[in-house]
């Protein structure tokens, strides 16, 4: 049943045509009393340690961010960035209970075959929050960790002319 429930928890009805991140914070893990949603985490991790999530909640489950309004100041910090720069589209549907994620979409000019853009996605895994995979065609190459949004905005133009 905890399964069942932590599917409903994390269910992101009608965000398909979202812009930003924003705009898809509809589920009751995006609402509910943060006590509540990380109890509900905690307790779905117990018997399933891959359970699905949005990477600020990982993060704050662990420790690594104070609050779930600091993971969305993450987020909402990166859509203004990006969303004022040409070529940058936002994805709203991604793995269950994640956040989405950004493509530069003239990156794929690049590419001699179908591929994917560069991406741009928010993780748990440094504490910059941003990872950058280079277009592609084939394997999907490292992801680059970004130190964060001085890092990014610094950067955001050498990201950008990532070669395959």
């Amino acid at each position: 049943m905890i399964g069942l429930e932590w599917s409903q928890a994390i269910d992101q009805w009608g965000h398909q045509d979202a812009t930003s991140p924003a705009e898809t914070r509809r589920s009751w893990l995006h609402r509910a009393p943060e006590a509540q949603v990380l109890a509900l985490y905690r307790t779905i991790r117990e018997s399933d340690a891959d359970a699905p999530a949005p990477w600020w909640l990982r993060a704050l489950e662990a420790g690594r961010l104070q609050s779930r309004a600091e993971g969305f100041a993450v987020e909402d910090r990166v859509a203004k960035l990006l969303s004022a720069r040409t070529g940058w589209v936002y994805v709203p549907w991604s793995a269950d209970g994640d956040t989405g994620f950004w493509e530069f979409m003239p990156s794929e000019r690049k590419l001699h075959e179908p591929g994917v853009p560069t991406t741009l996605m928010l993780t748990d895994r440094h504490p910059g929050w941003i990872d950058v995979i280079r277009v592609h065609a084939g394997d999907t190459p490292e992801p680059l960790a970004v130190q964060g949004l001085a890092d990014l905005r610094s950067n955001v133009a050498r990201l950008e002319s990532l070669a395959p």
